[in-house]
């Protein structure tokens, strides 16, 4: 089934609401971008899977000043999608406090709920090597 573009509205704010609510650490706002059971992957960097709201919020914290301070979301896509859940790609830019920046690809599940859309699967992959090496 097509998403309508009103869905497709909604899952791009959603998936740009995640950098303006981790970056003004609002992470008590966390549901309403990820389902109480979200799976947040970040073998890429080491960390192995996350599960649930709370596992994000205590991996945020612990991580305190080395979070990016910028999280900046682009390129956003919706590679296939049915009546009630999406798969989406999308770059991240992460800036941190010394000026630095990273790059990131995030590859999300997105679910309709009562709510709205919300993520329940992101892996997220570092960006390392130009030209997809």
């Amino acid at each position: 089934m097509m998403l309508s573009a009103q869905d497709r509205i909604d899952i791009n704010d959603l998936i740009a609401r995640h950098g303006h609510l981790m970056d003004a650490g609002e992470l008590d706002r966390m549901d309403e971008l990820f389902t109480d059971g979200i799976v947040y992957e970040l073998s890429d960097f080491g960390l192995g899977e996350l599960h649930g709201i709370p596992a994000l919020r205590d991996a945020a914290i612990t991580l305190g000043a080395a979070n990016p301070v910028g999280h900046h979301i682009t390129n956003v896509i919706i590679v296939d999608a049915e009546e009630d859940s999406a798969r989406v790609q999308s770059k991240g830019i992460g800036i941190y406090a010394d000026g630095t920046s990273r790059s990131a690809r995030y590859d999300d599940v997105v679910v309709r709920s009562p709510d709205g859309w919300r993520i329940s699967y992101r892996k997220v992959s570092a960006r390392r090597a130009p030209l997809g090496a």
